[in-house]
């Protein structure tokens, strides 16, 4: 398995890929696409079309590496019309080996002042956890 240095920057090309590009064809998105120096030691990932492929580019000291990997079922970015290009943390790179695309959706929790002014927080089903504005956090997997 691939495990990157917690101190090591990521960077997530936000557009599909041809998976048949290699070292160069893939310094060379690396290089337009980012204001960085992809010689630096930072690892730029990049995902193809359909979402099921992941390629993760980065210089180590005597030269290029490319990590690949496939997975035989589900996908690494499941909507493209969300993706963008820009950093993540190793902890989101880990999530995404795995398949889990790490994403926001809704906060949990909205606080109300003119509702806990009142002090009448409604609470329709039996849970304490539960308020008319209580929303959940998503990941797509």
């Amino acid at each position: 398995m691939f495990f990157p240095e917690s101190r090591v920057r990521v960077y997530l090309y936000g557009q599909a890929v041809d998976m048949r590009k290699s070292f160069d064809g893939l310094y060379a998105i690396a290089r337009a696409a980012f204001t960085q120096d992809p010689t630096g030691g930072d690892l730029y990932v990049f995902v193809n079309r359909c979402g099921s492929q992941i390629k993760v580019l980065y210089f180590d000291r005597s030269g290029w590496c490319v990590w690949a990997k496939r997975l035989e079922a589900g996908k690494f970015i499941a909507d493209w019309s969300k993706a963008h290009t820009h950093e993540i943390d190793c902890t989101q790179l880990k999530l995404l080996l795995e398949g889990i695309e790490p994403r926001r959706y809704l906060k949990r929790y909205r606080h109300d002042p003119q509702r806990a002014e009142q002090g009448s927080v409604h609470r329709s089903r039996g849970n304490s956890d539960y308020s008319p504005g209580a929303q959940l956090d998503g990941c797509v997997a």
